[in-house]
């Protein structure tokens, strides 16, 4: 793929690009934890968006998209909405970097990979992660990590438009190869755990249920949270968020809660203590116990949360009966998407072979199963010099 980006990049262009990979995201457990300001276990995977980039002097922005095989023409002076959606997620980026007084005087670019479009691996994030990175590097702007995360993140909420949280914009930057990241949510401290099992496979199963609920419930679930944590903060003046609560107190206060409400609460309060007990399960190299903890975690989303469906259930549930199995549950908002599943390598052909009639006799789709393992976070795949005013050859610009 990083070939066929720059072969295409060098044929539209006629110059040297810089290359950079930015990876797509799974999230082994912690789910709808994060507004929550509680932990999430995130990891990089091999799926991956590809940039080939280079400076211009003129202002302009040209950007091709292999993946759609369209093509946009910008200005850095005169950021607007693209009426196509894709090209936004790059823009709000260009947006944020003028807002914040950083001087570029546009680029060429083509990008394009094989994270599967709204498949819960967060196309999004690696396009607007990738395209930071790259800026910064191409410019020499010396932006930290933790800045181009919460620059690409406010790419995605204020230009965009999607209020997403901090963890899929975190794990494209701060991801390693073959480690988890445990992020606290409300501080963004985050520690790295080994996941170095050459023996397991991350395995995700799309259900291609369109999501509709997903936005409106999830507000709804938002303000459940938050209704449980107010009732507790007249108690507990120091309680601010679900984070600052024990199962133990919560339970010693069961009565005064709306049964439907303590439900809500009592799942993010024990998924976050399963995120925590998942790391030690790591720490000791324990994945039967890891993939229990999957399982808990779809129960309670199933059955507490209430932010499964029909067909993330079957899912779960037919691969946990397959030797080899040693985890599923949902993945993200809910109502659809993707089902996460800890599959032992040697068992993966006979993984395949028994959820694909599930697809087909019971939900009634052609299978769409994505094999991935952990690798590292954004990066420069090859490098070009990124301190002349335009990279590479000389061109005319204007018939670019």
């Amino acid at each position: 793929m990083l070939d066929i980006i720059k072969k295409k990049f060098e044929e539209i262009y006629k110059t040297e690009p810089l290359l950079v990979r930015s990876p797509g995201r799974v999230n082994l457990i912690g789910e709808h934890t994060d507004y929550n300001e509680g932990f999430v276990l995130p990891a990089a995977v091999n799926k991956a968006i590809y940039f080939a980039i280079s400076k211009r002097n003129d202002g302009m922005i040209k950007i091709y998209s292999k993946d759609f095989n369209e093509y946009f023409d910008g200005s850095v002076t005169n950021i607007q909405k693209s009426g196509k959606g894709w090209p936004n997620y790059l823009l709000g980026i260009v947006e944020q970097l003028t807002k914040n007084e950083f001087e570029i005087s546009g680029f060429n670019c083509v990008f394009g990979g094989d994270i599967p479009i709204a498949s819960g691996m967060s196309s999004s994030a690696a396009i607007e992660g990738g395209l930071i990175f790259a800026l910064s590097e191409l410019y020499n702007l010396k932006l930290e990590k933790i800045n181009l995360v919460k620059m690409a993140q406010a790419a995605e909420n204020q230009f965009v438009g999607v209020q997403c949280g901090i963890m899929d914009q975190f794990i494209n930057i701060f991801g390693q190869s073959k480690k988890v990241l445990k992020l606290d949510c409300r501080s963004l401290d985050y520690e790295l755990y080994p996941f170095e099992r050459d023996d397991l496979r991350i395995v995700l199963c799309d259900t291609q249920v369109r999501r509709e609920l997903a936005g409106s419930e999830y507000n709804v679930r938002r303000k459940q949270c938050e209704s449980g944590v107010h009732l507790l903060k007249k108690i507990y003046p120091r309680i601010n968020s679900l984070r600052d609560v024990t199962v133990d107190l919560l339970y010693a206060h069961k009565k005064e809660f709306d049964p439907l409400i303590y439900k809500r609460c009592e799942y993010v309060v024990k998924e976050n203590d399963r995120v925590v007990q998942a790391c030690s399960d790591l720490e000791r190299n324990d994945f039967q116990s890891f993939g229990q903890k999957m399982l808990a975690s779809h129960e309670g989303l199933k059955n507490d949360y209430e932010v499964s469906s029909t067909e993330l259930d079957i899912l779960v549930e037919s691969a946990r009966k397959i030797n080899g199995v040693l985890g599923a549950r949902m993945m993200g908002a809910g109502f659809g998407g993707c089902t996460i599943n800890l599959v032992k390598e040697d068992a993966l052909n006979n993984f395949i072979e028994e959820i694909t009639p599930v697809f087909i006799k019971k939900l009634n789709v052609n299978p769409k199963i994505y094999v991935t393992k952990i690798e590292a976070g954004t990066s420069i795949q090859s490098s070009i010099k990124t301190n002349d005013k335009v990279s590479g050859k000389e061109v005319n610009l204007e018939k670019v």
